[in-house]
Formats: structure tokens, sequence, C-alpha cells
């Protein structure tokens, strides 16, 4: 269906289009919710939601980033890896998210999403216990392989999650509080390595305890994940009929429908076609190949700064406070501002400055420890921009077929870039890595241009939209909202706005 088309859509919703699952709870026309109970009804979505998606992507941080924190633990030492193998266990996990994220995307689409979200949670905890038992490196590799294919499915999860259950205007903050354990990882996660780091003699090594423990943990959290986690607002048998009718229509105003479980040819296409598919791609390769570099190797990098293994394990808390800092702040000017792109823009001129200091200062005293270790953290404040990047997409683009299809290539690039990331970060460039820090540069350069092109053409996609509606003499806004859950994609649905 073409835009002009959409213009002509009478008003009244096609059934034909809408989820038999949302037809049972959505009325033809939108029902304002009251302030008030839209308040009430977050609190409750926030309660059985929000709080899934914030812990199990603690977990799935604090799982995936034990290696770091096991690399000073003499794990290398321990099962004999050298040259590039300990990057390659970073590197094949995203192999592995290449591979499958797109059948993950179908399958999320397809099958109820909590439970298929649960199952893959109790089999990556499976998975990191067995770290314990690897005897080298290629053991290793197999495992971390098969735990990049079952944690595959959390990002994608949760910004469904996200566009299913909560408004448009609530969902960068939303993106904001799960991804930002990615910081609350680096803070327990060290406080917690520090203890493992002092088990230093048994049967049991530091690096297996932890591994082992993670593990078992994350199993029992899939179970309960299963038990408290609805898959949807119509499937939640935690609320009452009353409310489940609010819930769908609190969301209507959102445009990009709720869930639909047809798959269409043309917004596959359109998907492909779509400018801002590859813009979200090419914004995760420039952030993700970075911060995968600096996450894998954090405490490689600092440690080179000639702190203790102790000394390194603790200021990573720092670093994830930092983190936490840089995403919150980031979400909290969007919203005073309105003002997405500029802000990613903002916050990624200090990562030049930071850069530069690492490529360009020797380690010579106790004052070029100190600053080296700020610019490291400086660095990385272009992280905002990949969250921030993330929210627009689940705000931006509307169809579930087109949605899957841009949220599986969106974390394909996710992945590719967490691949080449520790890659960059060559064993004999050590301890300044300046060949990776230099390709962290050129990222920081791309990702402006791209940055600074998606504003201008969402802006101008506005601008056509509008022109048409102003030339049919149509308001371009569908007071009643009955066409939001007829799974129309952005380009076709003449009420869309783009947010920027």
């Amino acid at each position: 269906m073409s835009m002009s088309e959409a213009g002509d859509l009478k008003d009244h919703t096609n059934y034909d289009r809408v989820d038999p699952d949302i037809a049972k709870y959505a009325t033809e026309h939108g029902v304002e919710v009251p302030e008030a109970e839209s308040k009430r009804l977050k609190r409750m979505i926030d309660k059985r939601v929000l709080t899934i998606m914030v812990f199990t992507y603690f977990l799935q941080a604090l799982d995936k980033g034990t290696m770091s924190f096991a690399s000073i633990m003499h794990i290398r030492e321990d099962l004999g890896l050298h040259g590039q193998q300990y990057s390659w266990l970073t590197t094949c996990i995203y192999i592995a998210v290449l591979i499958v994220e797109y059948p993950t995307n179908f399958l999320i689409q397809r099958l109820p999403v909590a439970k298929y979200l649960s199952i893959n949670i109790i089999l990556w905890g499976s998975v990191l216990a067995l770290h314990a038992v690897a005897k080298n490196f290629a053991t290793l590799v197999v495992l971390r392989t098969l735990l990049g294919i079952f944690e595959a499915v959390c990002q994608p999860t949760f910004l469904i999650l996200s566009s299913m259950w909560y408004k448009r205007d609530e969902q960068a903050q939303i993106v904001t509080y799960w991804y930002m354990m990615n910081g609350a990882q680096q803070i327990v996660g060290g406080l917690l390595a520090y203890c493992f780091s002092l088990i230093n003699h048994g049967a049991i090594k530091s690096w297996q305890a932890i591994f082992i423990t993670y593990g078992i943990f994350s199993v029992f959290w899939g179970v309960f994940v299963i038990w408290w986690l609805p898959d949807s607002p119509m499937k939640a048998k935690c609320f009452s009929e009353t409310d489940k009718k609010l819930m769908v229509e609190r969301v209507r105003s959102n445009q990009t429908g709720l869930q639909n479980r047809k798959w269409r040819k043309y917004q596959f296409v359109e998907a492909l076609t779509d400018p801002q598919t590859w813009c979200y791609g090419l914004i995760q390769i420039c952030t993700t190949l970075p911060t995968s570099g600096l996450g894998a190797f954090a405490n490689i990098i600092i440690s080179g700064f000639h702190f203790t293994i102790l000394q390194t394990q603790l200021l990573a808390m720092v670093l994830g406070a930092f983190i936490i800092i840089i995403l919150l702040s980031s979400t909290w000017l969007v919203k005073k501002t309105g003002q997405n792109l500029f802000i990613m823009g903002l916050y990624v001129l200090p990562s030049f400055a930071g850069t530069i200091v690492l490529m360009t200062v020797r380690n010579k005293n106790t004052a070029t420890k100190a600053g080296l270790l700020l610019s490291y953290y400086i660095a990385l404040s272009f992280w905002a921009a990949q969250t921030l990047a993330m929210s627009m997409l689940s705000r931006n683009v509307a169809g579930q077929t087109k949605k899957s299809v841009v949220v599986a290539m969106n974390f394909v690039c996710w992945a590719a870039g967490n691949a080449i990331g520790p890659q960059v970060f060559l064993s004999w460039d050590a301890p300044r890595y300046f060949i990776a820090f230099a390709t962290h540069m050129g990222c920081y350069v791309l990702l402006v241009l791209v940055i600074v092109f998606l504003r201008w053409h969402l802006s101008h996609q506005n601008a056509k939209k509008d022109q048409i509606a102003a030339a049919a003499g149509l308001s371009g806004r569908d007071e009643g909202m009955v066409h939001a859950f007829e799974d129309l994609t952005d380009r076709e649905n003449m009420n869309f706005r783009y947010i920027f």
C-alpha cells in the first residue's frame, strides 16, 4: 500500500488486518485513558514487565562480561590461551548472533514471547555453568558460541516488549533502564569479581567458581520468568479484563501496532529499501565495534596502566557508574528537549577527546596514569548513541513484519560490530593498542555523518506526509486512531510521524 493510498483509508477499522487477539480487546475507535489511570496501569506493567527486562538484561550482561573478569583470574594461563585466542572467545559469541538473529526474530513474532525468552535464559545459564569444566580453547569456543545463540533472544525481545507494553513517549526511558544494566553489571560484577578473586586455593579456581555461580542463578531466574512474565497484554492472566482492554488502548496512539503474526512480503521489501533501516544498522556498527573491544579488554587495558588485579576489578565499578550516568543523562536530555539525534551527536564529541588522549599520552607517572584512566571513561560517552538509536527504532518503525526485519538487521549489525571489536585489539599492539583506538576514531566520524543524514531524512519524510495530507485536504492525523492496529507500516500510515 502506497502513502497516497493510505491517505484514502475510510474511517473504520479493517479487521482483516488486525490480529485476532487484539480484536477481542480493542474498540474500533480509540478510548482515551485518563492520565491517572494510565499511570496506575504503567505501575502494574513496570512490576510485571520492566522488572523482568531490567534484571534479565543485567544477568545477560553479567554472564557475557564474566570472561572479562576471568581474564585476570588466570583463565588464560590455566587453559593455555595465547595470541588472539582470547579475542576469539568474545568474537565467536557475536558470530553466533549473526547467524541466528533473523531466525530468532522470526520466532519472536510467532511464538509466545515470554515463554520463548525464559527457555533461552535457562539454556544460556546451563551453558555458562559448563564453562567451569572447559579444558582448552576449543571447548571454550563451543561453549561461547552456544552462549551467543541463546543470548541472541534478549535485545530483540526487549525492543518488542517495550513497544508492546509502553507508550511512545515512555519507550526511550524504558529502553535506557534495561540497557544501562551494562553499567550495573560493571559495578556489581566488579564487586563480585573482587570477592571471587580471593579464592586462590582448593579444588575450584576463582574463574570456575564465578561461572558455576552465575550459570546456576540464571537457570533459576529463567524458571521464574516463565511464571511471572505475560506474553502480551491480551494474554496476561494476572490482570483483569478491564485492565487488559485499557492496556491495549493505552498503546494505540503509538501507531506502531501491538502484535500481528501474519508475514507480509511488501513490508519485508519496505524494510530493505528504507534508509532508516541502514542508518540504525550503521549506528550499531559504529558504536558496538568500540564498546565490544573496550568491554572485552577493559580490565586488560586498565591493568596496563599498572594497577594491581584487585584495583582493576574495583575500578570496573567506577566504569559501570559512569556508563549509567551517561545513559540516564542522555535520556533525560532527550525527554527535556525532544531532540534525539542532536543529543546523540552531542554525546559522541567527548569520545573524540578521550580517544585522542589514549593514543597520544604515554603512561609515565601517577598523573598520567590518572589522566589515561579518566580518558578511557570519557571515551565511552558515545554509548548513549547506541541506546537512543534502539529506542528510536522501536518508536519509528511500524508494521510487525517490517519491524521484525529491521530489528533483525539492527542486531545483525550489532553482532557484526561486537564480533569485529575485540579483533582490532591486536596482542602485539599492547598495551597502548594504537591501531584499535585509530579504528574507533573512524567509527566516531562515520557515526556523526549517519546521525546528520538520519535527522535530515526523517524530517524530510514528515514534511512530505504533511504536504500530501494538505494537498488531499486531510489533517494527516487519525483522531479516532481507528487504523492503529491494522499492521500498517510507518510509510503507508498517513497518521504516523517520525521522531528525530
